[in-house]
């Protein structure tokens, strides 16, 4: 018995190598080809380690690339978002949480019905809502829904919610404290890592978000870093590929960065949003 549970380790060790090695792989492919020349990336047969390893590239994206102004809009959204989401997302989930009322099942269930639909499918009434009230070209269609709560950001802090014992919040009631009292002074303090994971995964994703800046701004000084930098990669209709390696490489850096100082907050902020159904 002991073999063979000595045997199952060895394999189950030895399959986490492997799949670590295939996920960690492409970050290893950026690293190496944003010091390689624009001929070393296309060189047959891929050579892993570059022949002659440059940082032009880099001197490049940063001489180029409007850094600051990119990285401060970048910031923006995030800062915005971040804020929405956290304080949207913990109100609408206290009551579905920590309240009895009549239809706070068939609401839950309809917060998340609209998971279901993809944020694609909302792409052109929002454009042209947001036409007509005059907010395109601007950092209001990204920032202002956030206010109004993303589904699965609800979901996360009503299941923390549900974890944290009843009865805490039934005896502030007692001593006279309001619902808003005991959501500020007890729930929110004793929810951190929830707090913390929502802002991390809220952050991360609008570090790296295109698409809906691409639909709404068309203006270059209003452009994020991961939109903004697109517009130096080519030069006579030619990709450079190895500013956009030396690019991908400095914005892979703040989330991995941002995961490592957080990953205890992380897991047990979504380990434990996922005890009580």
């Amino acid at each position: 018995m002991r073999a063979k549970g000595a045997q199952a380790s060895a394999t189950t060790v030895v399959l986490s190598v492997i799949v670590a090695i295939v996920m960690f792989f492409p970050i290893v492919w950026i690293l190496s080809s944003s010091f390689k020349t624009l001929v070393g990336i296309s060189a047959w047969p891929p050579q892993l380690i570059p022949a002659h390893p440059t940082l032009d590239n880099y001197i490049a994206v940063l001489t180029r690339v409007k850094i600051g102004t990119y990285l401060g809009n970048t910031l923006i959204l995030i800062i915005g978002n971040t804020l929405g989401t956290l304080l949207s997302s913990a109100l609408v989930a206290y009551p579905l949480a920590c309240m009895n009322f009549r239809g706070k099942k068939a609401v839950f269930g309809l917060i998340l019905a609209t998971m279901m639909v993809p944020s694609t499918a909302l792409i052109i009434p929002q454009y042209i809502l947001f036409g007509k009230i005059d907010w395109l070209n601007s950092f209001l269609p990204m920032i202002v829904p956030a206010f109004f709560a993303y589904p699965y950001n609800v979901f996360l802090f009503r299941q923390y919610y549900r974890t944290i014992p009843v009865a805490i919040s039934e005896s502030a009631f007692l001593d006279g404290c309001s619902h808003s009292q005991i959501l500020v002074k007890i729930i929110a303090p004793l929810s951190r890592s929830i707090f913390v994971t929502v802002g991390v995964l809220s952050s991360v994703f609008w570090w790296n978000e295109m698409f809906t800046p691409l639909i709404y701004i068309d203006s270059d000084q209003l452009k994020p870093l991961a939109l903004g930098a697109l517009s130096v990669f080519k030069i006579n209709f030619v990709s450079r590929w190895d500013w956009q390696m030396a690019m991908s490489m400095l914005m892979i850096v703040p989330p991995i960065v941002l995961y490592l100082v957080a990953q205890k907050q992380l897991v047990a902020g979504i380990k434990t949003s996922g005890m009580k159904g």
